[in-house]
């Protein structure tokens, strides 16, 4: 278990990422592949990403440098996740060639106590090196990761929007107690499910919170606790598995009605049930009928919060909204 101690400081500066962060969804995806969990739910993206590295004659590659340097485990050298990609990708990939070879040397070392490293990795402390590593990276992500960017995008916002609402509503320490069910907030500590056992401290320098979407099972924190403090975790998944919509979808008027595509877009904006009635123009009981189809068809996800129930898009139905909005249904 992992252990995050608190204090009252460290509670004002929690701030959970506005964005996918790249160098950790290049971690997920490397682990998806590797790993069998999360396998049928993420059936389509897996086909279609085997594929796409086939074709772009990255298959190898990936599986000769990349499994190595990111394996399953209790550990991952914290330079593969710098802080910088906070700010994108291309900020991330130059944080790994701006680190200082005295780091990486010692993340190395660490691996080999749990996974014996590649016999070139010590190469990775010169500049040449280190820049074929991130050009590797960033071809990957452009396989496996950006092709899914809208995806990620609406579950993160979604996410964030969940959170908001507890935010309002119970405080931080709220917050802190629906990042999914393997943290448990039992103040001034956040327990985490994790592969080994160990204590972190914040020191008044508060966490930063990543909710991933291609990450599956346990969360993740950066192994050196001298580095500012960040915890990956899995974004909640939709109760359906996701796929590619039709290449013929039809109008969201004519597929759904009316009243529920009118719906569908309301809850875009993520909303309660009463919310929802007001924004759509419909009855309490209507709306909630609406979102409950909604919501078997896999279009919307619903979370209870205290005693209303707030209703967000899935990514599938954020591409239902974009492919009618590209054919012209208001």
């Amino acid at each position: 278990m992992l252990r995050i101690h608190f204090t009252e400081v460290d509670l004002a500066r929690v701030r959970v990422a506005r964005e996918p962060d790249p160098m950790w969804e290049v971690l997920s995806t490397l682990h998806r592949l590797q790993s069998r969990g999360g396998r049928g739910q993420f059936a389509a993206w897996y086909r279609t990403t085997r594929a796409g590295l086939h074709a772009a004659g990255l298959a190898r590659p990936v599986r000769e440098v990349l499994f190595a340097l990111y394996p399953l485990g209790p550990y991952l050298p914290d330079f593969l996740t710098p802080a910088e990609s906070e700010d994108g990708l291309d900020a991330g990939l130059d944080g790994i060639l701006r680190l200082p070879r005295r780091e990486i040397l010692t993340e190395l070392q660490l691996l080999h106590r749990f996974h014996a490293p590649p016999a070139w990795a010590p190469r990775l402390v010169q500049q040449e090196e280190r820049g074929e590593l991130t050009e590797l990276i960033s071809r990957f992500h452009a396989v496996a990761v950006a092709p899914f960017g809208e995806r990620m995008d609406s579950g993160i916002v979604a996410h964030r929007g969940l959170l908001a609402r507890v935010l309002l509503a119970d405080g931080v320490e709220g917050l802190l107690s629906n990042l999914g069910p393997r943290v448990r907030w039992r103040r001034p500590v956040l327990e985490v499910d994790y592969r080994t056992d160990r204590d972190l401290h914040l020191r008044g320098r508060g966490l930063r919170l990543v909710p991933t979407y291609f990450s599956w099972g346990t969360p993740v924190a950066l192994a050196n606790p001298d580095l500012p403090p960040t915890l990956s975790y899995p974004l909640s998944r939709p109760t359906v598995p996701e796929d590619a919509l039709p290449d013929d979808a039809v109008p969201l008027r004519a597929l759904l009605g009316g009243t529920r595509a009118r719906v569908l877009r309301c809850v875009a904006d993520g909303l309660t049930t009463g919310e929802l009635a007001q924004a759509a123009g419909v009855s309490l009981s209507a709306a909630s009928r609406h979102a409950t189809v909604l919501r078997d068809a896999g279009l919307t996800t619903s979370q209870q919060i205290g005693p209303t129930v707030l209703h967000t898009l899935t990514p599938l139905g954020a591409a239902v909204l974009r492919r009618a909005a590209g054919v012209g249904v208001a």
